[in-house]
């Protein structure tokens, strides 16, 4: 095919599939119908050496999904270059696995640079500066690149190409210009920023029209799919138009375009059943037992990372002990913080300050061999975690912007017997969905305090009304029925057979 015209830098280049590395793993010609396309293989090495699920939202979800179809994962493998320690395994449980490499330099510049210093703040509503450096988009593009090149060689005929979040988001223009068969979609899990924040992106052109060569652009909330096409018709790639909830479908180039809103949910069934195993209540009930069996029991499981407000709960925790609202002889409070980015501007920083801020509380309103606040800078089993959402009185989830949280959906699944009171942010996204969480500005630190005392005194009769209207949502709404959705309208926008 004749290559796009390129413009200048900020362009998106054709894709010369001759030119690109050949892909490491998987032999040649193996061809799947449904292909996930994400920055990371579902898979990490563990302590022992060999491999293992990986923690975090997108995995749980995608790896129950994944099950009983003909799919193929494409991720990079978490190694670089030539110092990687092993390649992973071809197949891991049902999900076959095709690997794709980066340098040092890619990860520098792609992964550390454009994705998680230029992007990851901007759609963050800038919480964090951003920065904008012309190598680090260079690499972007380039990384994009390499990543098609697998999946036009791993897509079966007429297959379906599912790409994930903000990493590859030029990967479905190089795609569809390669192998126009071929059914694009693209999730974003973060959430997408305001036109007039996006138009500071010196590549805002190339953002832009990489989403639009998909057939589906799925986002977590509304919101964020009326952002977006407000971003394309301020591009002039598209006509203005109303948005129509859920899902709005627009022309580009003579092709039908769907771009709505899909929010992720979580394996309801799977959680259920381990939630109803005696042994799961006993560990539970163990674990809160360990803490002293405290009258209150504050959870927080999070990625430690700047957006997700750690900082903001622990301050008004800390405050509640201060002002005596709260009885340190009484109340226990347990943070997860999993690794995350630590090389990456601003999350050093997050780590020093939450771990300042865990000492200055424990230090002040500790007993000795009691600490008040018990804080973990590690992964967890999700078995593990099930255990504490079990134990814990009260959970809190308070990004100061998050595209949607599965921890509070998660939270809610496992409150089997309808108590419980999970106090939500209402810059997540899963806020749009659970209106019967307590919500809470975490930039308030006041209003937070208020929530909190509200949670901790909450009658068990009005705990199990907002629980049982949560878990009836989550119910209806699981995260098969999100990617049997997602599917639904890539059926109905490019057929099988049609060229796109």
């Amino acid at each position: 095919m004749a290559p796009r015209q390129a413009h200048d830098d900020h362009g998106i280049y054709a894709l010369d599939v001759a030119d690109l590395p050949d892909p490491p793993l998987g032999p040649p010609g193996e061809r799947h119908d449904v292909v996930i396309a994400a920055n990371r293989l579902p898979v990490r090495l563990d302590g022992d050496g060999g491999w293992a699920l990986s923690p975090g939202g997108l995995v749980t979800a995608m790896t129950a999904v994944m099950e009983g179809r003909d799919a193929v994962w494409i991720g990079w493998d978490g190694g670089l270059g030539d110092a990687a320690d092993s390649a992973p395994p071809a197949r891991f449980g049902d999900m076959a696995l095709r690997s794709v490499s980066l340098s040092e330099t890619d990860y520098a510049d792609y992964y550390e640079g454009f994705s998680n210093g230029t992007l990851w703040p901007l759609y963050h509503n800038g919480l964090l500066s951003t920065r904008f450096r012309r190598s680090w988009w260079a690499a972007y593009r380039r990384v994009n690149e390499q990543f098609a090149k697998v999946a036009i060689e791993t897509t079966e005929q007429d297959g379906t190409l599912w790409i994930h979040d903000y990493h590859l988001q030029l990967m479905p223009a190089f795609v569809r210009e390669a192998r126009p068969d071929i059914r694009i979609g693209l999730f974003l899990h973060t959430p997408f920023p305001p036109s007039q924040l996006l138009m500071r992106l010196p590549w805002r052109e190339a953002i832009t029209d990489g989403l639009l060569a998909t057939d589906v652009i799925g986002f977590q909330t509304p919101t964020d799919a009326r952002n977006f096409l407000s971003l394309a018709h301020r591009m002039g790639r598209t006509e203005e138009v109303m948005p129509v909830d859920p899902v709005t479908e627009i022309t580009v180039e003579g092709r039908r375009v769907a771009v709505g809103s899909f929010p992720i949910s979580v394996d309801v069934d799977r959680i259920d059943e381990m939630v109803r195993n005696p042994a799961t209540r006993e560990a539970a009930n163990a674990f809160r037992a360990s803490l002293g069996s405290p009258k209150h029991l504050l959870l927080g499981v999070d990625r430690l990372d700047y957006t997700k407000g750690i900082d903001a709960r622990l301050k008004a925790f800390e405050e509640l002990l201060r002002d005596g609202t709260l009885d340190p002889a009484e109340v226990a409070f347990v943070q997860v913080a999993t690794p995350s980015r630590d090389d990456v501007r601003g999350y050093s920083n997050t780590r020093t300050e939450i771990e300042q801020l865990v000492g200055s509380i424990n230090g002040n309103f500790a007993q000795l061999g009691k600490p008040v606040l018990h804080y973990l800078h590690q992964s967890l089993p999700f078995e593990d975690l099930v255990h504490l959402f079990l134990a814990a009185d009260v959970m809190l989830v308070t990004p100061f912007q998050d595209g949607m949280n599965l921890v509070a959906k998660e939270y809610i699944a496992c409150r089997s017997d309808g108590t419980g009171v999970l106090v939500l942010s209402e810059f997540a996204g899963t806020a749009v969905e659970l209106h019967q969480a307590l919500l809470c500005n975490p930039f308030d630190t006041a209003g937070m305090k208020r929530v909190i005392e509200t949670a901790l005194t909450l009658p068990v009769e009005e705990q199990r009304h907002r629980v049982r209207a949560m878990r009836t949502h989550l119910w209806a709404n699981t995260v098969h029925d999100w990617a049997e959705g997602f599917f639904r309208h890539l059926d109905d926008v490019h057929p099988r057979g049609q060229r796109g």
